[in-house]
């Protein structure tokens, strides 16, 4: 499978803004766009919450797996992953492989206050209460992430989406995305050319 620098992976961890950004990102730069956790809700009639609670995570992951593996071979689309997408071994393979990592990373404060009212967010609802308080939240935060970080780290391209409007953010993306996938077309260009005889 041929990889595609400007098919772009949104990574980052759930209230780091993949949903709102992806969309705005992909209008400016020209691309289609495609919510993977949206996607999955759509094709199984149900909502992520209800898979994890009636099915359990594995069962998603697989879902989720062979949704991604529906457009790894589209040019010019931005893909939002659900937080934690690269925690599954051969869906992270398959990612690394066919597109463009972008990792939305924000400070793990930020995404407590951000995330504490949500309650559709399976993987951080503390074992036996419904809704954890915003210290207890906050340190489910730091271990997930913790757990993670050297998958989103793995990114080719990385912004900072805290203290920032999104305007700014997309902007920022925009550019380094565009100047990447240049630079990765001009590389396999030249590459071409050293392999002809």
């Amino acid at each position: 499978m041929e990889k595609q620098h400007s098919l772009i992976f949104l990574t980052g961890f759930s209230g780091s803004g993949k949903s709102s950004i992806g969309p705005l990102l992909a209008n400016s730069l020209g691309y289609n766009f495609i919510d993977i956790d949206s996607a999955i809700e759509e094709q199984e009639g149900k909502t992520i919450t209800r898979i994890f609670a009636e099915e359990g995570e594995r069962a998603f992951r697989k879902l989720e797996q062979a949704m991604i593996a529906t457009i790894a071979e589209r040019k010019e689309m931005v893909a939002s992953l659900g937080g934690g997408a690269l925690e599954h071994t051969p869906t992270f393979e398959l990612i690394s492989t066919t597109g463009t990592l972008v990792y939305l990373k924000s400070d793990p404060k930020n995404l407590a206050k951000r995330l504490f009212h949500k309650t559709d967010r399976p993987l951080l609802r503390s074992s036996g209460t419904e809704k954890p308080d915003r210290e207890a939240l906050e340190r489910n935060i730091y271990a997930i992430l913790e757990k993670r970080s050297p998958r989103y780290e793995s990114a080719a391209i990385t912004v900072y989406t805290d203290q920032k409007r999104i305007g700014s953010t997309v902007e920022e993306l925009t550019r380094k995305i565009e100047r990447f996938v240049r630079k990765q077309s001009s590389i396999e260009q030249n590459d071409q050319h050293k392999d002809r005889p």
